[in-house]
């Protein structure tokens, strides 16, 4: 039976790893999975799924404009899809989540969202919002702060690795702008006491 999955956590948890891991496993099995990150989001290039430890792979893009459903039944079309997989899952609109949840429901496919839960300001994104809500299984990804406790937030540090307080709540970046924290440690680098 065909489930919506949203695998979350904050950054560097290897949710890229476990999807890349779980792609090879059904290729290894003869199966199709269809690879699907944002557009925007080209830190490994265009199209591009790539894990900090160094494996990657090559994927479809989706904006904010485009229908998933859609482009899920076109390519079932041409060939069987096995799985569907979402890299950087928290940049798909509230919309495209539904259309994802649509494709589990009438395509029958399996559909496994990989994302960041919350931003650096604690606030949900509305794509991981909408998963949180439509999701039939949710799996947390787990990484650790500093501390040695379990990581739920994210802090965006400026370029001398002080806590920025606003700004977009979308920044493309890496380990040189994000730092995953347990809840006391980001209140701190916060200054929320």
């Amino acid at each position: 039976m065909a489930k919506l999955y949203f695998h979350y956590s904050t950054m560097n948890a290897g949710k890229s790893t476990a999807l890349l891991q779980a792609a090879h496993n059904y290729r290894e099995r003869g199966m199709v999975p269809y690879l699907l990150t944002a557009q925007f989001d080209n830190r490994a290039g265009d199209g591009r799924i790539a894990s900090r430890i160094g494996i990657g792979e090559e994927a479809d893009t989706f904006g904010e404009k485009d229908d998933l459903f859609a482009r899920i039944a076109d390519r079932q079309e041409k060939e069987p899809i096995a799985c569907v997989f979402v890299d950087e899952a928290q940049f798909l609109t509230p919309a495209q989540v539904w259309q994802l949840a649509r494709a589990v429901d009438d395509l029958h496919v399996p559909v496994m969202c990989f994302g960041l839960r919350v931003d650096f300001r604690g606030q949900l994104f509305p794509g991981s919002a909408t998963l949180l809500a439509l999701a039939d299984e949710m799996r947390e990804v787990r990484t650790i702060c500093h501390c040695g406790k379990k990581a739920t937030m994210v802090v965006r540090q400026d370029s001398e690795g002080r806590a920025l307080l606003d700004g977009a709540q979308v920044q493309i970046g890496g380990n040189e702008a994000y730092v995953s924290l347990c809840r006391r440690h980001w209140r701190e680098a916060v200054g929320d006491s």
